[in-house]
């Protein structure tokens, strides 16, 4: 983000000398992407933040993928992953790995209760809410989320989620292994959202004051990068990284409700960039909000059939009715997976209901990646086998 914030206490010059009430020293740290070459914030900690006093490995739940072979499209009951033991999961240790390759990993869970503090040292989390409210706690701040929420969460920010209300908390979390940012073509030079895009800096919520907690040998745990891929370890700190009086720099957590997403629309369909809302390396992120749809005379609203030379297409369904997909079995709580290599589109009949239709109620997040994605622990539970016949109406042996 190249939206620049300010908040607590910070001295008038960077890297000076920053007196604590009686006297003493603040403890400045740069929180900076791609080294000293991009976005940064300094943030003056009332400990040491380097300080630890223990570290054991943390084992992560299963991370293991399967390739998608034979190469079929997929649909994932998302909502078939929740038990009632959701009331007792978190939404850090409980998420289940649905999708996943070098690029991003996409997980689910249901929580109802406070998670540790953890940070992804691997990459940005891009953390979308289904249903129900949160309170992030950051070291940047606090931030408020709620459904329709995109929750940034930049690479190694510790934080925790706390569910609020007694509704149950579904999180659908793109982990990166990157930096997740809006598309550079919304983008000046200097990075300021330009008027073509659909949303601008308005619609970004950061922190808006400092947060402080007292505690001694406090936990946080550690996504990180291993010689095997993704694993993680249990930090101990001396005192609460929670330690924060003030920050400033345009590098922070922020939320973007996808209400606040103003759609493109047009005579003829639309292709799905003019949906984008994010990119990281290697994916974009897209949704699909309830809109006015195509007013050619002769238009047909639904999208043509096509193929994915050079992606995979996920689409995660959360809201309204999706127009392509009836006939399919896809509800509320859906991933269709739509690998590259697979010509796709319309169910059988949706292009003819379609006709003659001024607007559509339907919302999804979509993730295109350009590299082959394989299926997670969650993906292989949650799969409907009937799907990938759905088009012809028989699959083998019918």
């Amino acid at each position: 983000m190249a939206y620049y914030r300010r908040v607590g206490d910070i001295p008038p010059k960077r890297h000076t000398q920053h007196r604590t009430p009686d006297g003493g020293l603040y403890y400045e740290e740069l929180m900076g992407e791609e080294g000293f070459s991009s976005d940064s914030s300094l943030l003056y900690h009332r400990g040491v933040p380097s300080a630890i006093v223990d570290a054991s490995p943390w084992e992560l739940p299963d991370q293991g993928l399967t390739e998608n072979r034979p190469l079929l499209p997929r649909h994932l009951k998302l909502h078939e992953l929740t038990g009632e033991d959701w009331k007792a999961a978190d939404a850090v240790t409980g998420r289940r790995l649905v999708l996943g390759n070098s690029d991003v990993r996409i997980s689910y869970v249901t929580a109802g209760q406070p998670s540790p503090l953890y940070r992804n040292a691997l990459g940005d989390e891009c953390v979308y809410v289904e249903s129900g409210t949160a309170t992030v706690e950051t070291v940047f701040g606090v931030l408020t989320a709620r459904q329709g929420d995109y929750v940034l969460l930049p690479r190694s920010t510790t934080h925790r989620w706390i569910p609020t209300g007694s509704d149950p908390l579904r999180l659908y979390a793109i982990e990166a292994n990157s930096h997740i940012a809006p598309p550079k073509r919304y983008l000046s030079r200097y990075g300021q959202l330009l008027e073509h895009s659909p949303y601008c800096e308005r619609d970004l919520h950061g922190p808006g004051d400092p947060f402080l907690v007292d505690g001694t040998d406090v936990e946080v745990l550690v996504k990180h990068r291993g010689s095997r891929g993704v694993t993680g370890t249990r930090y101990v700190y001396p005192t609460h990284p929670f330690d924060v009086v003030g920050w400033d720099g345009c590098l922070y957590p922020y939320t973007f409700n996808v209400e606040d997403f103003e759609p493109i629309t047009g005579r003829v369909h639309q292709p799905p960039p003019v949906h984008q809302v994010f990119e990281g390396n290697n994916f974009v992120i897209c949704n699909f909000v309830p809109r006015k749809v195509d007013y050619h005379p002769l238009a047909v609203p639904v999208p043509y059939y096509h193929s994915n030379v050079d992606s995979d297409e996920v689409m995660f369904y959360c809201g309204g009715d999706y127009e392509a997909r009836k006939g399919s079995g896809i509800g509320q709580g859906s991933i269709s997976l739509h690998p590259g290599g697979h010509s796709h589109g319309p169910q059988p009949g949706a292009v003819e209901r379609a006709l003659g239709a001024e607007f559509f109620d339907e919302l999804a997040v979509m993730v295109d990646t350009f590299k082959p994605l394989e299926l997670g622990e969650g993906g292989r539970a949650a799969e409907d086998p009937a799907y990938a016949w759905s088009w012809s109406g028989r699959g083998p042996g019918r």
